[in-house]
């Protein structure tokens, strides 16, 4: 293995093809970076807000390669590495193998927006102070906003370092308006078409698909337009996930022969609704299925589905699931055969998880907190090894990414953040003591200890209580029993970590 001070050999010029064209490493990623001023027109460019930071800078050979994946709606409880024995993902539990693996991992808000604004910025975004409606933007949840022109990103702090910054995603929602997911990356690559992503013409739309979906899907006009967007795929390389993680492994090969480290996200849409993998995924699951397909169930009640048919949201589910693992493991692949786990942190975590029939409950509502949406995969392999296969029970949340990475490679960020540097139990250190946790989820919020999770709306009504250590299932609502408890926990957890009364808009 590298050791870590290693300088990597740079290689002759390489070429790629693109859509038939053959091209050199530059020009590649002028191709991919085209994109930026496409889609980033509306408001991609801003001042410069790093005064404390130098001009782009050569790269000293102390300095690393960076990676991290997100993989959207992943529960934690549906990989193997976690105790699930169902699902196959042989791929994630092989890197939990080489990984330090957290058992208390929970992003520090819900949903996807907001989990992804606090892993680029390192910045908490609950209690979601300041929230407003964006025109152009369809999400109407507390804290779906862009990132704000004030705050730093993780990529333009790397990207100042002398980083090359490279981005891969099929998540439309980054780029609804000027969210500024975008900011800090050389190149970036948005793969258009996911759920109701306006990419091609509605009408064309086959109604043969139509016809076989389960008449109360959530978003019927959104299933419309992702059978519009994927009416012409033939093959699973077609898939949304293939293609995220083949285009990342193209950004790999091209990214490894240059000069300078790299900072790579590859963020996968996948495992998030509509559930439509490749029927050799479903077959693996359930077989003999005759009815309507709930490819994206209307989320709240699961009362509306028979039992057939939330055995076949499940089915369609973990399919999915083992896609992604499929594709991301040919990622990990191109990263061994580039021979670059030796000089690369690897990072993978999700942002949540959805119901599925628990609880009385389908998909991610406001008001379900329980483990299958707060509980999520969270991994972090270090190029040496360090840690490899232990767990640890530390609270590591999505805000936590940019200060690991920073701490790792020995960078301060030009602004104090609010999540904790992981990187010192890679070293055997321990980061800031913490009792408990909270996130917020819209105008819902959530909080533990060792003890008790407590859930409730911001005001601290409808709370439920819930002893984890003997439920840790969370199935037996103890809230009346232990008033005191329930006051103490919002009172000592929630208000005091939000500074004080929670927003209501």
């Amino acid at each position: 293995m590298m050791a870590r001070g290693a300088k990597r050999r740079r290689k002759g010029t390489k070429t790629k093809k693109v859509s038939g064209q053959t091209l050199t490493r530059r020009e590649f990623f002028k191709v991919a970076g085209a994109g930026v001023t496409v889609l980033g027109a509306a408001g991609c460019s801003r001042p410069d807000i790093l005064p404390n930071l130098p001009d782009r800078a050569p790269i000293g050979d102390q300095d690393m390669n960076v990676v991290v994946v997100i993989i959207d709606t992943l529960r934690k409880d549906h990989v193997g590495a976690y105790g699930n024995t169902w699902i196959k993902t042989p791929n994630l539990d092989a890197l939990a193998k080489e990984s330090l693996r957290f058992t208390r991992a929970y992003p520090e808000s819900i949903p996807t927006i907001c989990a992804r604004r606090a892993i680029h910025t390192g910045l908490r975004t609950w209690p979601f102070r300041n929230w407003h409606v964006y025109k152009g933007i369809s999400v109407v949840r507390y804290g779906w906003q862009p990132i704000p022109e004030e705050q730093t990103t993780l990529a333009e702090i790397l990207q100042q370092k002398g980083y090359e910054t490279l981005f891969v995603t099929d998540n439309q929602h980054q780029f609804q308006a000027s969210m500024n997911f975008q900011r800090g990356f050389d190149a970036f690559d948005f793969i258009r078409g996911q759920t109701a992503d306006n990419y091609k013409p509605i009408w064309t739309s086959p109604r043969e698909k139509r016809r076989a979906v389960l008449k109360r899907p959530a978003g019927v006009g959104g299933m419309r337009q992702y059978f519009a967007n994927t009416a012409g795929r033939s093959s699973e390389e077609n898939w949304f996930a293939p293609r995220v993680f083949a285009r990342a492994s193209e950004f790999l090969e091209a990214a490894s022969e240059g000069d300078r480290p790299f900072f790579l996200v590859v963020d996968s849409y996948d495992a998030h609704e509509p559930w439509d993998p490749p029927e050799e995924y479903v077959s693996l699951y359930d077989e003999g299925y005759n009815g309507r397909e709930p490819y994206w169930p209307a989320e709240g009640s699961s009362r509306y589905l028979t039992d057939r048919q939330l055995k076949r949201v499940r089915a369609l589910y973990a399919a999915e699931v083992t896609m992604v693992d499929s594709w991301l493991g040919t990622f990990l692949d191109k990263i061994s055969e580039l021979n670059l786990f030796e000089n690369t942190l690897l990072i993978l975590l999700a942002d949540h998880g959805s119901s599925h029939g628990e609880h009385g409950i389908v998909g991610k509502p406001t008001y379900a907190l329980w483990p299958e949406v707060t509980d999520i995969p969270y991994f972090i392999r270090h190029p040496e090894g360090k840690s490899a296969g232990k767990t640890s029970d530390y609270y590591a949340s999505t805000h936590d990414v940019a200060p690991t990475i920073l701490g790792f490679l020995g960078m301060e960020p030009p602004e104090p953040m609010d999540g904790q540097d992981l990187s010192a139990l890679l070293k055997g250190e321990e980061p800031e003591e913490q009792g408990h946790f909270t996130l917020g989820y819209h105008d819902y919020v959530w909080t533990r200890d060792d003890r008790y999770t407590m859930f409730s709306r911001n005001d601290g009504t409808e709370a439920k209580l819930y002893d984890v250590r003997d439920d840790p299932g969370m199935k037996n609502d103890v809230a009346r029993a232990y008033p005191d408890i329930v006051k103490g926990m919002f009172d000592g957890y929630v208000l005091k970590d939000a500074g004080g009364s929670l927003p209501t808009y």
